[in-house]
């Protein structure tokens, strides 16, 4: 897939991770990187122009941001490094834990497509905005973060002993990650507890969709497909687990996206398609009330009935896909309340190499509702008890199975939708 200049993500605020290919992302050429080396005060008006174009919030936060431009100039800098200290600063004044700044080495780190392999710990991470916590999203499927038990909304409050208060999202990611075969000492706040988790660092390969047809008593033949990332290969890997259980005339299917913390916007368009035969999707709302549409196209694989099944670790594009199958009550969703980021970024590269995440728009459901920081409520709540939890961190083998106790509440209401079809 080719990745364009100023690629649209629903994903998450900062990844441990590193080693990501960057082709394509628009870098510049050597001369421009030299000129920004002799001119540090040229980032900052550039960094400034991208948000006064692009900004999701024409009031900016309340913020006089024609008169943070002239403050921001008016500065020297000695180098690019204060320079980059300065459009943190400038940043900060937005609150927006998603538009951030990356100096080249974080960028070059900065996960754009996950089908590639990556080095890290697998967590996806967000600094809170009303407590400015650094709170994991969730962690990535077969990861050391995975293994671990690590799992969303788990705070972090040491990173190597090192405390994060105060500390920079980006900064955060930084001691995280490193060279596969090292170790990094997480540690985490769980309600209210504190636990240190030593992890070691590997190559991380995802693998974004897991399905299997399965026999059970009541049911007969169904089809599990589980979700971990919209990634650019999840569209053709989601195609083949529903054109297999099509094959094998599965009666229906269990979609899980738990801890799915999102990715690309088209990824989750063009699932929803293969689910949905007619009607918006998803809708893009930029600073200015423009809508930017994404419709159903007659591409529909199935219509046999579905359940979703939903976490607090189920963000930004999981939740257009949950939110547009429940508003067309195409699908049962099941399981907890989702994590809340109806917020699109647009990434880009900056003259000297550096990086620019910008929030740019919101989205909304098929029936207009806004679920940044609400996320999706399902239709059947289903908390799991500390003790259901833990077989599943124990050994996430059993996730999807019946060990798995939303698992076995989605076999149910699945068998529900079948019986009155």
């Amino acid at each position: 897939m080719k990745i364009t200049k100023r690629r649209l993500i629903l994903g998450t605020t900062a990844l441990a991770v590193s080693s990501v290919a960057m082709t394509g992302i628009g870098l510049r050429v050597s001369q421009s990187q030299a000129f920004f080396e002799d001119s540090p005060k040229e980032i900052v008006d550039e960094v400034w122009q991208v948000i006064n174009r692009q900004y999701v919030d024409a009031t900016f936060n309340g913020e006089d941001w024609r008169g943070i431009r002239q403050e921001y100039l008016d500065k020297e800098y000695s180098d690019k490094e204060e320079a980059y200290e300065a459009v943190k600063e400038m940043l900060k004044k937005l609150n927006d834990p998603y538009t951030r700044f990356m100096n080249p080495e974080e960028f070059k780190s900065m996960q754009i497509d996950t089908s590639g392999e990556l080095t890290g710990v697998g967590i996806q991470i967000t600094k809170e905005e009303e407590t400015n916590n650094i709170v994991v999203i969730s962690p990535i499927e077969d990861t050391p973060a995975a293994e671990a038990g690590i799992i969303s909304k788990d705070i972090i409050r040491k990173v190597d002993g090192k405390s994060t208060e105060g500390m920079d999202l980006n900064d955060v990611v930084s001691l995280i990650r490193g060279k596969p075969g090292t170790q990094v000492k997480l540690t985490i706040e769980r309600e209210g507890n504190i636990r240190d988790y030593n992890l070691t660092r590997a190559k991380i390969e995802i693998h974004p969709v897991r399905a299997r047809i399965e026999n059970t008593p009541n049911l007969g033949k169904i089809g599990y497909i589980r979700l971990v990332q919209f990634s650019g290969n999840a569209v053709q890997e989601m195609k083949d687990a529903i054109e297999l259980g099509e094959k094998e005339n599965v009666n229906g299917y269990i979609l899980d996206l738990r801890s799915n913390p999102g990715g690309l916007l088209y990824s989750s368009v063009e699932i929803a398609r293969m689910f949905i035969d007619k009607g918006q999707i998803v809708s893009t709302v930029d600073r200015v009330g423009q809508v930017d549409a994404h419709n159903a196209n007659g591409s529909v694989l199935t219509n046999k009935p579905i359940v979703v099944l939903v976490d607090g670790g189920s963000a930004s594009a999981s939740e257009i896909l949950s939110g547009a199958l429940q508003d067309y009550d195409r699908a049962t969703v099941v399981g907890t309340q989702t994590f809340g980021k109806g917020l699109v970024q647009s990434v880009r590269g900056l003259g000297d190499g550096s990086g620019l995440a910008v929030t740019i728009a919101k989205y909304l459901t098929p029936k207009g509702r806004d679920i940044n920081k609400e996320g999706i409520v399902p239709d059947v709540v289903y908390e799991m008890t500390d003790a259901e939890k833990e077989v599943l961190i124990q050994d996430r083998d059993k996730i999807g199975t019946t060990e798995d106790a939303q698992y076995r509440k989605a076999l149910e209401i699945l068998s529900q939708q079948v019986a009155k079809k």
